[in-house]
């Protein structure tokens, strides 16, 4: 039996699924020997019959497990049910900071509790000789009780230094938090990289919004790698200029510019806000200046150092006695959430190896808030990776380089050159020159997308079609402001975008939640179908029609569904019904109609 609600696997009875990522699916589950809920963390079943990932995943899940830590999320225990290895983990009731950080600012107390818990887990985990890779807030825990812990270590290394083709293929991650040594495929990684993921998280945190941010993961990635870093104190007049210097420190290209440690970054990042002394952003709590820093400490409330213990032997609080409340001299910050999850790195993509796996998290992660798209900097044109030039490209493709050549910021140009890529088959050097093109049309350019819609759609170019609908949907603002043509078109190209392996290179599932949920559910079933398991198809099927149950996407897909177990009758009932239905969307019926003739 598989890993579904109420089934037994070993000693643990799955409760319910939690998440999903790249990697892994997240499960609850009870282990009635010891009275406890747990989560099981199961390897999808793509990387099954890989004896060389099975035994790195083994050896790996044995360093996590010695991770001793009041604030990393422990290992209990490693093992296979039905050739799928899965790990058990503590449950965290509670949330991500990524759900948190939608709900509005946090408090003074709470950003202290994450900077000081994130930073000392972290540090920890350093000087073990564990990196971790995937630093981003939706792998921090906060629970009930008020404990935050940093979760999903190990996970990153082993699909990195994996020899499965597999892992090169399919692995998901997050570019906003990525360092650019890491986007680059760089093996031989070190404490710097997570240092870069932290500050990234820091910046969000004091600016605002993430560094770089776009619809497609090129253009995020190409920015970590090339584009010089937006100035906090350029997007944000309040961040004061001591936390600048901080930022731009640990958020350096070379990774030999930036902190030799957590611990030194973390000092410098409080003593900044501390000596600033000016009101921070959003608040009306101004820090007090350096020369009262010493006369306040004996009044100051004293740090939340104790943490519930997670593990039968916890390190002692790694934070030393100087740092104790120094957020509650700072005051307050207000924390914008800006990021975008999930996509798959493309090992084809010249110049860019597989990065890291995004991870399942122990809680149900909220729809995220759709971000506004960075647009890219005047003299960015110069730092932008030029368009290669195969010795075999058409003459049309040659031209329209030409014309890129003449005019680099010119959006138009730019979208010529990846419709020419398209048709001369240079489907990954047109995914780049389209999100070079995005991002220079600016996120409200809506004739600009409309153009770009008309002339994939009629190629059928379902990715990058569905790429510009969500630009468009994104100018609408919310879901019930999209005009009903997007709506429409935006369905047909991300139900059939969705099919195809590269999808989230172009389209975030997040994204599409945004502009229409039970839609996102729908195109994480179909991927699923056709790129991971039928379960998985099931249940985001299952999770749209719980939305909306007479969804026709929903009727298509459940008839997919059933072709693929072999249910030839229940299909061919649904696709008679869907292709004769003359209140389904011509394109449905279209499409329904040409599944009907795959099986009569």
């Amino acid at each position: 039996m598989s890993f579904k609600p109420g089934a037994n696997v070993g000693p643990y009875q799955v409760m319910e699924q939690l998440g999903q990522g790249g990697m892994a699916s997240v499960y609850k589950a009870y282990h009635a020997a010891l009275d406890r809920y747990v989560a099981l963390k199961v390897l999808h079943q793509a990387f099954n019959g890989d004896s060389t990932f099975i035994s790195r995943f083994q050896r790996e899940a044995r360093v996590v497990a010695r991770l001793e830590h009041s604030n990393i999320v422990p290992v209990y225990d490693y093992a296979e049910h039905e050739g799928r290895p899965y790990l058990v983990m503590k449950f965290i009731e509670g949330d991500t900071l990524k759900a948190r950080l939608n709900q509005g600012p946090l408090s003074a107390v709470e950003i202290e509790q994450v900077v000081d818990s994130v930073g000392s887990a972290l540090a920890y985990a350093h000087r073990q000789g564990v990196l971790h890779r995937d630093i981003k807030p939706s792998n921090v825990l906060i629970s009930t009780d008020g404990v935050i812990y940093l979760a999903d270590f190990g996970l990153a290394r082993i699909a990195q230094d994996g020899e499965s083709t597999l892992s090169a293929d399919s692995i998901m991650g997050t570019p906003q938090y990525i360092s650019p040594e890491q986007a680059m495929g760089k093996k031989d990684l070190d404490n710097k990289t997570d240092i870069y993921s932290l500050g990234v998280m820091l910046y969000e945190m004091v600016v605002g919004r993430v560094p770089f941010t776009a619809d497609t993961p090129f253009s995020i990635i190409h920015d970590h790698i090339y584009s010089p870093l937006p100035l906090p104190r350029v997007v944000n007049s309040t961040v004061p200029e001591a936390v600048e210097r901080v930022l731009m420190k640990a958020l350096a290209k070379d990774r030999l510019d930036r902190y030799e440690s957590v611990e030194i970054l973390m000092d410098a990042f409080k003593q900044a806000w501390i000596d600033s002394g000016i009101p921070m952003q959003g608040t009306s709590i101004k820090m007090r200046p350096a020369g009262l820093r010493d006369a306040s400490k004996a009044q100051q409330k004293p740090g939340l150092d104790a943490r519930t213990a997670i593990a039968a032997k916890s390190l002692p609080k790694q934070t030393s006695k100087k740092n104790t409340g120094w957020m509650w001299a700072a005051g307050g910050l207000v924390v914008i959430l800006g990021c975008v999850v999930a996509f798959f790195a493309l090992r084809n993509y010249p110049g860019i190896l597989p990065i890291r796996p995004a991870r399942a998290t122990q809680a149900i992660a909220t729809p995220a808030v759709s971000t506004p798209v960075v647009d890219v900097p005047p003299d960015a044109t110069q730092t932008m990776l030029p368009p290669l030039t195969p010795s075999s490209d058409s003459p049309t493709v040659a031209a329209a380089r030409e014309e890129v050549a003449k005019d680099p910021g010119n959006a138009n140009a730019h979208l010529q050159l990846s419709l020419a890529l398209w048709d001369d088959g240079q489907k990954n050097p047109s995914y780049e020159a389209l999100a070079q093109a995005a991002n220079l049309a600016g996120p409200s350019n809506k004739d600009f997308y409309m153009t770009a819609v008309q002339e994939f759609k009629s190629r059928e170019a379902w990715i990058p079609a569905a790429g510009m609908y969500m630009r468009l949907a994104g100018i609408a603002g919310r879901a019930e402001n999209i005009p009903m043509e997007v709506r429409d078109g935006m369905h047909e190209a991300v139900y059939k975008a969705a099919s195809e392996k590269e999808m989230p290179l172009l389209v975030f599932f997040e994204r599409i939640d945004s502009a229409d949920l039970p839609l996102g559910y729908i195109a994480r079933g179909r991927y699923a179908l056709y790129n991971g398991s039928v379960d998985d198809a099931k249940l985001n099927l299952a999770n749209a029609q719980k939305l909306m149950p007479d969804m026709y996407e929903a009727f298509l897909l459940k008839a997919e569904i059933e072709m693929k177990v072999g249910s030839r009758e229940t299909a061919k009932t649904l696709l008679l019904s869907l292709s004769s239905d003359l209140g389904a969307p011509p394109w449905l019926r279209e499409m329904a109609g040409k599944l009907l003739t795959t099986i009569q």
